[in-house]
């Protein structure tokens, strides 16, 4: 089972993850959809320590899944530079025993992370940047690529985004 995930966070400090499960990277539809609030404990945003606070909130909305992931996909970098310098996708890698891919979907360029493979979708000039560990970069890409959606943002990545602003 593929997943993607985002997090939302509150003017009250506190925060909401969401996560989609898909069967095929080409699905419009999830076939699972979890939504876990966090009230307590929400670290506060760092400069280049995202992962600590976006990664206990993805692995909250992870423990609600039953079924075994392949792939899970964060809206971030998995590698921030070409020596590997772990972003929240290697971390949360890591955090999941190396069993579970990671790709990462960023929409910004991240200067140091010349590694990132950018990703051209529908009419955009404007590429996703995809990094990833537990499976070729290249081939990552592609599934990106092949995501559903004529858009930039594939569908359920957009939609796992809405989840989580709207939860």
């Amino acid at each position: 089972m593929l997943a993607c995930v985002d997090v939302d966070y509150r003017p009250d400090g506190s925060a909401v993850a969401a996560c989609l499960l898909f069967g095929a990277w080409s699905d419009a539809r999830p076939v699972e959809e979890h939504v876990e609030r966090i009230t307590a404990n929400v670290a506060p945003y760092e400069p280049g320590e995202l992962f600590r606070r976006e990664l206990p909130c993805i692995l909250k909305v992870l423990a609600l899944v039953a079924v075994p992931l392949e792939v899970v996909v964060v809206d971030a970098y998995v590698t921030l530079d070409p020596a590997g310098r772990p972003g929240l996708g290697a971390h949360l890698h890591d955090a999941l025993g190396h069993h579970v891919a990671g790709v990462g979907v960023a929409k910004t360029r991240y200067a140091a992370a010349t590694m990132a493979l950018p990703v051209y979708r529908g009419a955009s000039r404007a590429p996703l940047w995809v990094t990833a560990v537990g499976i070729e970069p290249a081939v990552a890409a592609e599934h990106v690529r092949a995501m559903h959606g004529g858009h930039r943002i594939p569908t359920l990545l957009r939609e796992v985004d809405r989840l989580a602003r709207t939860a």
